[in-house]
């Protein structure tokens, strides 16, 4: 049974950082697209970033370009998305996913997240002075 269990939310500071993790289980997270997504109060689900399985190929919304970064490390089957200068209009609920297509890419609309099987329950990021 695939499982993910993101971790790493909480309250920080504007011009804060925080690293997000996302473990996940059931198979190996290498072999198939990730991506992070966010969802605010009142908002519409938001694509962070993801990251394609067949070249490593990395795709970020246009809000958080050059602010987050998102990784993968395959030996502990885990993605992390590293958080820099945040803003208090990145408090949201973040949620990891993944794709169960082998071999499978970040496609033109991966921020809608279509392409994801699996969600993480999510963690809150909440950022305020």
């Amino acid at each position: 049974q695939v499982q993910l269990v993101e971790s790493g939310g909480g309250l920080v500071q504007p011009g804060g950082s925080l690293r997000l993790s996302c473990a996940v289980s059931g198979f190996p997270l290498n072999y198939y697209a990730q991506g992070w997504f966010r969802q605010a109060p009142g908002k519409e689900r938001e694509g962070v970033s993801c990251i394609s399985s067949s070249d490593g190929s990395i795709y970020y919304g246009d809000s958080v370009k050059g602010r987050f970064t998102i990784s993968r490390d395959n030996a502990k089957n885990t993605v992390y998305l590293q958080m820099n200068s945040l803003k208090a209009e990145d408090t949201a609920v973040y949620y990891c996913a993944t794709s169960w297509i082998p071999g499978s890419s970040c496609g033109s609309s991966w921020d809608l997240g279509d392409d994801m099987d699996s969600w993480g329950t999510g963690t809150l990021v909440t950022v305020s002075s």
